[in-house]
């Protein structure tokens, strides 16, 4: 069985690749907002810290284009990508990044506990931490007969995380219906990930909990939309969790200021080169997927939703003050 995508999916993986590095351009420009030129974290109508995805997009969307939105999603401090895809109310989310009352959350999260109910996507700024839960509703759609699986997206560096072996020994112990995605973008903050870690790659982990292991190279969104087809399949007919590695990378730092001195000299150029989302635009007009005015509205289509979100969410009024302590425990 062929798990290419076909060309609706394709467009629908690239629309969402284009959406999400918009938005997060837009973020960017909003985040520097009363930053500059003097850096203060603690400035602006953003403050605090800001992880942005891009150049990890082809990971999201490769993954996601399989899920439903009874499907469980779990996701890191770096999240849009995987929330975009997952298909996220956007302006709540935006309002929720902004702090606004209007927000996924009331404004009390922001961009590192985004959560949704409606299509089951949450994330958390704790590294290794949404491991758990993800395998919690794997075992509870188990236990109650009911369709759907979990995915939890982590970063490499959690894979040296205690929840991390916890959760994979339990979720193969239990056969649930649970796939781990670790996008490895080479740095745990700043520390490389050979300096931390003591494989080369963290699929052959799988091997330990007699689970598969899938290791991904070259941040390919086909490849990776083929490779979280066989393990989703997998788990949906009962075969058991799976463990994805993708080697990918983030084209800025851990977080918005980060001086990124801890780069060899040219790596940034480097990467910028293999920017998935130019690649992956000529890929699908030289497969006639598409044409370039088909991908040029796509783009413009972006633009155009992302200046609406930011408009809406800035427009938004803040919750009362004496409203921010309630609902913390809910």
């Amino acid at each position: 069985m062929s798990r290419k995508p076909d060309i609706q999916t394709m467009l629908w993986m690239y629309k969402h690749m284009v959406l999400s590095r918009r938005y997060e351009e837009a973020l960017a420009e909003a985040y520097l907002e009363g930053k500059q030129p003097l850096f203060n974290m603690a400035n602006g109508p953003l403050p605090g810290e800001m992880h942005l995805s891009n150049g990890q997009e082809p990971c999201a969307v490769g993954v996601c284009a399989h899920l439903l939105d009874h499907d469980v999603v779990t996701a890191t401090h770096r999240p849009h990508h995987i929330a975009i895809a997952k298909g996220v109310n956007l302006r709540a989310m935006t309002a929720e990044i902004f702090g606004k009352q209007t927000g996924l959350a009331g404004g009390r999260g922001g961009h590192m506990h985004l959560i949704d109910p409606a299509v089951n996507f949450a994330c958390t700024g704790i590294v290794g931490e949404g491991l758990a839960p993800a395998a919690g509703a794997a075992l509870a759609r188990k236990m109650r007969g009911e369709d759907g699986i979990a995915v939890a997206f982590i970063g490499e560096g959690a894979a040296n995380q205690g929840a991390f072996h916890e959760t994979l020994n339990l979720a193969a112990v239990w056969n649930l219906p649970f796939v781990c995605v670790i996008e490895d973008n080479s740095y745990g903050i700043s520390v490389p990930k050979g300096a931390a870690t003591s494989v080369l790659h963290n699929d052959v982990r799988a091997a330990s909990y007699g689970i598969r292991g899938y290791h991904v190279e070259g941040n390919d969104p086909l490849r990776i939309y083929e490779v979280a087809g066989e393990a989703i399949e997998r788990a949906r007919a009962g075969k058991g969790p799976s463990l994805i590695e993708i080697e990918t990378y983030r084209l800025a730092g851990h977080f918005m200021g980060d001086a990124e001195s801890y780069r060899p000299a040219g790596e940034k150029d480097a990467l910028f080169a293999r920017d998935p989302i130019p690649k992956f635009r000529q890929e699908l007009v030289d497969a006639g997927a598409a044409s370039s005015d088909d991908l040029l509205w796509i783009e413009e289509d972006a633009k155009s939703c992302v200046a609406e979100l930011i408009d809406f969410a800035k427009a938004e009024a803040y919750a009362p003050v004496q409203e921010a302590l309630e609902k913390v425990f809910v």
